[in-house]
């Protein structure tokens, strides 16, 4: 199952909403929190899928800003053991080898938003047509 990871964020860098939402659904969802939260533009990481999930909010009308994804996932990793400490004798192995119990793409997609928000909110910008 291909999946993506999304984060809505306040101006500030808190998290508003996040998930992963298989491809065949994401359309959907961020549809919804566009209408929701009033989205004024979308960042989207050069990564895994990047092509794929940037047909299917190209239609939406709102700027893309392509975001460089560098050290996302260890990164993502990092946040996600800050949140969910390990506990047992889990907290004993480093932090360096544990992998979470469950996708982290969400965890990703926020320092992706994060990362634009701290450059100013500038990035490659694209306009895209709706998928055909």
């Amino acid at each position: 199952m291909r999946k993506a990871g999304y984060a809505a964020l306040d101006a500030e860098g808190r998290v508003v909403a996040a998930g992963i939402e298989p491809l065949e659904r994401l359309r959907e969802r961020v549809g919804a929190l566009i209408a929701e939260l009033a989205v004024d533009r979308l960042a989207l990481g050069r990564g895994t899928n990047a092509r794929a999930v940037a047909g299917l909010l190209g239609g939406f009308g709102l700027p893309l800003h392509h975001v460089d994804e560098f050290e996302t996932t260890r990164r993502a990793r990092e946040l996600y053991f800050s949140e969910h400490p390990p506990r047992g004798l889990r907290r004993l192995l480093p932090a360096g080898l544990q992998v979470p119990p469950r996708p982290i793409d969400d965890y990703a997609a926020i320092l992706i938003g994060r990362r634009f928000l701290a450059e100013g909110g500038e990035g490659k910008t694209s306009k895209l047509k709706p998928p055909s």
